[in-house]
C-alpha cells in the first residue's frame, strides 16, 4: 500500500480540478476524467474491474478506510474534511472519492440492444434510465444532442454505478442511428400497440423522448413500432424514467 500525500491548501491544482469536475456538468469533456464521490460509486467502479487514477480521502476517514479502498489507486491523497466539503456535491460530504480516467470515445455498437435518449433534460431521469438499462441487459445507451451530459455529477449519482456496465455514446444525431441495424421502438402516451399485447423484437433500440415534447418526428418516422403503456388509473402520462423501466423490463424478459 502506498502512503498518502497530504494536501492542505485549497489552491492545490488537484483540488482545483476536483472542484471543477464536481461542480461543472460538462467539465469531464475537457478534462477526460470524472469525480466519483462516496463509497457506493467508488466500489461500483472497482466491481467492474476498473482502477482510479487517484483516490482522495478525508483526514478523518483515512485511518478507518477499508483496505480495498486504500489499495485502489497508486496515487493516494488525504485532505482536511473542510476541503472535501468544499469539493463535495453532497449534503453530507463523503470520506472518499476517486478520480477516474474516462475510456476513449468510440461509436455505437451495431446490432446490439440499445436505449436512445432523445433530448432528455432531467439528470435524475437520465441516471435512472441508465440504471434500468444496465439491470435489464441493454448493452449501450446513446444520447442525442440536447440530452443531459451523461457523465455529469448529477447523472453519475442518479446512475448509482450503472455507467460502468454500459457502453455510452453522446452527442449523436438522428442520422447516426441508421448504423444501429436493429429495430427502433418509440414510446408514446396515446398511440401505438399496448406494451402488454405487443410482439417486441430482440435486439432492439428503445427511443425515449424529451420530457415535454416526446420523441421528435424524424425518429418517429424511422421507428418500426410505436408502443404505449396501458394506464388503468387514467393518468395522462408516466414519468419518462418510470416508462423506461416498464418498457425495458418487458422487452428484456419477454423474449
Amino acid at each position: 500500500m502506498n502512503l498518502p500525500l497530504s494536501i492542505t491548501s485549497r489552491d492545490n491544482p488537484l483540488l482545483k480540478r476536483l472542484r471543477l469536475l464536481a461542480q461543472d456538468s460538462t467539465a469531464y469533456r475537457k478534462q477526460g476524467q470524472v469525480w466519483l464521490e462516496g463509497d457506493h460509486l467508488c466500489r461500483a467502479l472497482l466491481a467492474r474491474g476498473h482502477r482510479p487514477a487517484t483516490a482522495v480521502f478525508t483526514e478523518s476517514f483515512w485511518p478507518q478506510a477499508p483496505h480495498d479502498l486504500r489499495d485502489a489507486a497508486d496515487h493516494i491523497v488525504t485532505v482536511p474534511d473542510a476541503l472535501m466539503a468544499g469539493i463535495s456535491g453532497l449534503e453530507s460530504p463523503a470520506g472518499v472519492g476517486f478520480v477516474w480516467d474516462l475510456p476513449a470515445a468510440t461509436g455505437l455498437l451495431a446490432g446490439r440492444a440499445a436505449v436512445v435518449l432523445d433530448r432528455l433534460q432531467d439528470a435524475g431521469n437520465v441516471g435512472s434510465i441508465l440504471r434500468s438499462a444496465a439491470a435489464m441487459g441493454f448493452a449501450q445507451v446513446l444520447a442525442l444532442k440536447g440530452t443531459a451530459a451523461l457523465w455529469s455529477p448529477k447523472v453519475l449519482r442518479a446512475g448509482m454505478g450503472a455507467h460502468f456496465a454500459l457502453h455510452l455514446v453522446e452527442g449523436l444525431s438522428v442520422d447516426d442511428l441508421g448504423a444501429l441495424a436493429v429495430p427502433l421502438l418509440v414510446t408514446s402516451s396515446h398511440e401505438g400497440d399496448f406494451l402488454h399485447q405487443a410482439r417486441l423484437p430482440w435486439p432492439c433500440a428503445w427511443v425515449l423522448g424529451h420530457e415535454g415534447q416526446g420523441v421528435n418526428a424524424a425518429l418517429q418516422a424511422m421507428a418500426s413500432q410505436s408502443v404505449r403503456i396501458a394506464q388503468p388509473g387514467g393518468e395522462e402520462s408516466l414519468n419518462v424514467a418510470a416508462a423506461a423501466a416498464i418498457c425495458l423490463h418487458t422487452s428484456a424478459t419477454g423474449r
